[in-house]
């Protein structure tokens, strides 16, 4: 069967795009909105409708088959899936493709891909599913380099044991979600881990990213589930002993968690486990004050209860979203175990929830299916489609993006309206009208939420990128200026290099760069993430 395709201009396989039903409410709801009569819409590129530079390199003969310099492959390994990726796709602009894109299926292999890019000064840029929507995997390098190859690890896709005694599993690292999760079925166990990139992401992208899952309390960090790790760097191989804890010095898995491929390759993991499910219980909770829901939140997040949804979605996001009824903010709150029913779980929080004057239906749900069903299930299939959208959206001229932070509870309210209040003056700024921002809780921890920004405007033909840049510096200054976050879970890219280098304590950005020099002294793993070379 031959092996299906990414899209190069947007989110997932080329045979998965929005309904003609979705197209027309995004256009009509646009439309609404700004008061358009009729869009200037833009058709997403073809792969022959554009021409890319000759590559710079070509590999080694033994190399040959797993290189390759074909034009829809450099293609897809030029850009992420951010707003910018999308706009510079519908423009027909690749100026900058990977050299080669090599598909590793060894290790050994991933060894030889970096002593050939060592031998011609060429850089390395490790590649997952792609996904990033920050610049994490752009193959545009500053530098001195003579050629740039993009790492596919997608062959490196099994699981190599399974520890059913301990609950653990060793990895490849090069596994997307979907193929991961089938192949622990028959173990009645899963990871646990459903960031809304999961049908294209893959288990070293979710561990070199710090990806956030699905669940919004309790090991839904990947950081939570790495037992042990496996990583190629240029100055050998790296593999920590496999450990429930320890306390033996600084954690070498915590250097290559969250280091975005810069100082090494992850090609295996050790990875806990989780048994399935087989409670659940689902429902939602309106209030009609935003911040007297979020105190709510707090308290769930304060009690123990460890609910496995949790978020709140302001009424502008549930009205975009097409969850609820526009009227109140919806908390969406959901239990699940794999050991004991979760009914006085649900109860208590809807106590909670009620002091707080939330207001919900009798029926909580509880049945295997209940997160698919009402509200829930509303805000899951939005939160599932969403990313189908950018490409309508992009089309017609419609910028659709978000930003995502974390703060303690003591400070979210003055940080949660000024962070509202930049960003909406600065889209009022940029392109002369009204837009809409809107938040909603993706994780909450005893300490605080992570809020999740979403935004829309009205762009100017070829001004998209000049105008998101504007709208993205004010909201991150103001991030920053608050006390929050620049990144709760997106990574850092190239894209929030400005703020995550004011973030970071200098001291730390001195140990980070010496350790990039002692695992990586020339400097070839993806240029320009997280420090300079």
């Amino acid at each position: 069967m031959a092996e299906r395709k990414f899209k190069f201009w947007g989110w997932g396989y080329t045979n998965e795009v929005a309904t003609p039903e979705e197209r027309a409410r995004l256009k009509a709801f646009y439309a609404n909105r700004f008061s358009i009569s009729d869009w200037d819409e833009v058709a997403p590129p073809a792969a022959d409708e554009i021409s890319l530079p000759a590559a710079r390199i070509k590999p080694t003969s033994s190399l040959d088959a797993i290189c390759t310099t074909d034009n829809e492959q450099r293609l897809i390994h030029s850009y992420g899936k951010s707003y910018p990726d999308s706009v510079r796709a519908f423009a027909r602009e690749f100026p900058s493709p990977p050299d080669i894109v090599a598909r590793p299926t060894t290790e050994a292999e991933v060894v030889a891909v970096l002593d050939f890019a060592d031998s011609v000064s060429t850089a390395v840029i490790p590649f997952g599913g792609g996904s990033s929507v920050v610049g994490g995997v752009e193959s545009a390098i500053k530098g001195d380099y003579l050629g740039v190859i993009s790492l596919n690890l997608q062959r490196l896709d099994r699981v190599l044991e399974v520890d059913n005694v301990s609950r653990a599993a060793r990895i490849q690292a090069g596994v997307l979600g979907p193929h991961l999760e089938a192949q622990l079925k028959p173990h009645a166990l899963t990871l646990r881990h459903f960031p809304q990139s999961f049908e294209y992401s893959t288990l070293g992208g979710w561990i070199a990213t710090r990806s956030g899952g699905h669940f919004a309390t309790r090991m839904t960090h990947i950081d939570d589930l790495v037992e042990s790790t496996r990583v190629v760097t240029p100055a050998g191989i790296s593999e920590s002993r496999r450990l429930p804890g320890s306390g033996a010095g600084p954690s070498p898995d915590r250097l290559f968690v969250g280091s975005e491929g810069i100082l090494g390759v992850i090609t295996e993991a050790w990875m806990r486990l989780q048994a399935k499910p087989k409670f659940r219980a689902a429902t939602s909770v309106s209030f009609a004050d935003w911040y007297r829901g979020a105190e709510a939140v707090r308290e769930i997040a304060q009690s123990g209860l460890y609910p496995s949804n949790c978020r709140i979605i302001d009424r502008e996001e549930a009205s975009v979203m097409g969850v609820g009824d526009g009227q109140g903010h919806i908390l969406v709150l959901a239990f699940e175990n794999a050991d004991h029913p979760v009914d006085t779980s649900m109860a208590r929080a809807l106590e909670i929830a009620g002091a707080f004057g939330g207001t919900w239906d009798d029926d909580t749900s509880a049945n295997q299916d209940s997160h698919r069903s009402g509200a829930s299930g509303a805000w899951r299939n939005a939160f599932l489609r969403a990313p189908y959208y950018r490409e309508v959206l992009t089309g017609i001229g419609v910028m659709y993006d978000t930003f995502e932070t974390s703060i303690t509870w003591d400070r979210f309210a003055d940080f949660h309206a000024n962070v509202m209040d930049a960003t909406r003056r600065i889209i009022r700024d940029v392109t002369g009208r009204d837009g809409s921002v809107s938040c909603r809780f993706t994780h909450i921890y005893p300490d605080g939420p992570a809020p999740y920004f979403s935004f829309y405007a009205l762009t100017r033909r070829g001004a998209e990128l000049d105008q998101w840049n504007e709208i993205k510096k004010a909201a991150s200054d103001a991030l920053i200026a608050a006390g929050g976050t620049i990144t709760h879970h997106h990574s850092v890219g190239r894209d929030h290099r400005p703020w995550y280098d004011v973030q970071r304590p200098e001291p730390f950005a001195h140990a980070l760069r010496a350790a990039k020099k002692a695992l990586d002294p020339n400097a070839l793993l993806n240029p320009g993430v997280l420090i300079d070379p």
